[in-house]
């Protein structure tokens, strides 16, 4: 605290709070004290909380790495930053909460904010709502969804959450665990007309159990949403009990695949720690958009029959003019997927020649997944214009396979084209549906850049 003014005054990055040169030591005793103690916090994932003078929490926040996270509201930037200038200087006192994981952490973080409302995590919500985990508890089959308007009836909700790219990557983290749906389907357990459905994506990595087609019981779907909410709960090690036994009876009754994949569960609970960045499952929200809404329109838009729920979207980059990359993205429910991501040195192609380029990676994408069986997405962007989608369409013609919907986005005029049709479509610049197919085309174009960079530093090297 300023001996002067009688204000608390942030660190600048890299000063010592305690140094003797600061004013005498009483004066800045609070922030000062605050500062040295989280240097002493662990380098491991947790949640840290910040205290006024009265000791009570004023900010409560996650960390992959709670001594630096924690540490940088001591220094200079903190105070200069918009979203934390206006606080900062009232931290009197620091503490933390360790956890095994980052997933771990957010939930912590998130039932604490609940719990203790400190007056700054709220006044940082910025006019928006917080994002909730909803899980509906009125059907044969729950699924699990990320919302802002969260239902008062019929729901399960977990939250508030204070970043929403975070609770998408959780999400995606905990369905590879426990194998749950969060599409919009609703299905009954008695309608023997699900037999026939064809599950997305979802079920061929298997990252959902696939009720949409039956192959799961009520009950058994159930015990997994169970699971689930044990861990949301904060109860893991219940849990991890609870299930050890489960795969011990199962191995005991001869049940060997349900045992296997208990077996699996558990490792993948326990090793939550090791499952990398949530930021690494999800690509932050650069601008806000809406997915239900995005897909809705695109349903409209394109004249499909169902909503979409996966969309594929590809592009091209060059390396110094001699070679070519290209990279395939895919969102699922308006959401990327990092898992479903791929890269293509482009193998038949001299120069520089896009059209035969998209026609190269089409060919061995699609090839690939009418070979293996595997499920096609619903929709493939092509980034560029009529002459792209065009070489895109040859190669399912060449393969004699009949294409999900093809569409190409050109970007200097946002026009969206689609095969046998000579006018492009227009839509506002404030449409769903555009700022969804934006959303993919940008982030196609960004890994391929991506790849291009990784290349061209290789190859440095090699020189």
């Amino acid at each position: 605290m300023d001996a002067d003014t009688g204000e608390s005054q942030p660190v600048p990055a890299g000063d010592d709070p305690l140094s003797s040169d600061r004013p005498e030591a009483g004066a800045a005793s609070g922030f000062a004290a605050a500062a040295a103690k989280v240097r002493s916090f662990p380098q491991t994932p947790g949640v840290y909380l910040m205290k006024d003078e009265k000791g009570r929490v004023i900010y409560v926040g996650k960390a992959v790495n709670l001594r630096s996270r924690a540490g940088s509201y001591f220094h200079k930037q903190a105070a200069e930053e918009k979203r934390t200038a206006h606080w900062v200087g009232e931290i009197h006192d620091a503490d933390f909460i360790e956890c095994e994981s980052e997933v771990d952490a957010l939930l912590v973080e998130s039932r604490l904010i609940k719990d203790v409302q400190p007056k700054y995590n709220i006044d940082l919500k910025d006019d928006k709502t917080f994002p909730y985990l909803m899980i509906t508890t009125h059907e044969d089959y729950p699924r699990v969804e990320v919302t802002r308007e969260p239902r008062s009836r019929g729901v399960k909700l977990y939250g508030p959450f204070a970043n929403v790219g975070a609770l998408r990557g959780a999400v995606q983290v905990l369905q590879r665990i426990f194998k749950f749906r969060t599409c919009g389907l609703d299905i009954l357990a008695d309608d023997e007309r699900w037999h026939w459905f064809r599950p997305c994506l979802l079920a061929s990595i298997e990252q959902c159990t696939a009720p949409c087609n039956l192959r799961i019981s009520k009950e058994e779907y159930r015990r997994d949403i169970r699971r689930l909410q044990l861990f949301l709960e904060g109860k893991k090690s219940r849990l991890i009990r609870q299930m050890k036994k489960e795969m011990t009876e199962a191995s005991a009754a001869l049940k060997f695949e349900q045992a296997a994949r208990l077996r699996d569960e558990i490792r993948m609970l326990e090793t939550l720690d090791q499952r990398g960045e949530l930021d690494t499952h999800v690509q932050p929200e650069v601008f806000y958009i809406d997915p239900k809404k995005g897909l809705s329109g695109l349903k409209k838009v394109l004249k499909l029959p169902h909503t979409p729920r996966t969309i594929e979207g590809v592009d091209i980059a060059h390396l110094g003019g001699t070679e070519t990359v290209a990279s395939l993205v895919q969102f699922i429910d308006g959401l990327p997927f990092k898992p479903g991501y791929r890269r293509f040195k482009i193998r038949m192609v001299d120069g520089i020649d896009d059209f035969r380029s998209i026609h190269e990676v089409v060919a061995r994408r699609y090839q690939r997944l009418r070979d293996e069986s595997e499920v096609f997405p619903d929709i493939v962007l092509i980034d560029g214009g009529k002459g792209q989608l065009n070489a895109g369409m040859a190669a399912f013609r060449e393969l004699g396979i009949d294409p999900p919907t093809v569409i190409s986005l050109a970007k200097r005029e946002e026009e969206i084209y689609r095969p046998g049709e000579s006018e492009p479509i227009r839509l506002s610049r404030h449409s769903y549906a555009l700022r969804l197919l934006q959303y993919v085309r940008d982030e196609a174009h960004r890994f391929a850049q991506h790849y291009h960079h990784m290349l061209r530093s290789h190859r440095s090297l090699d020189e």
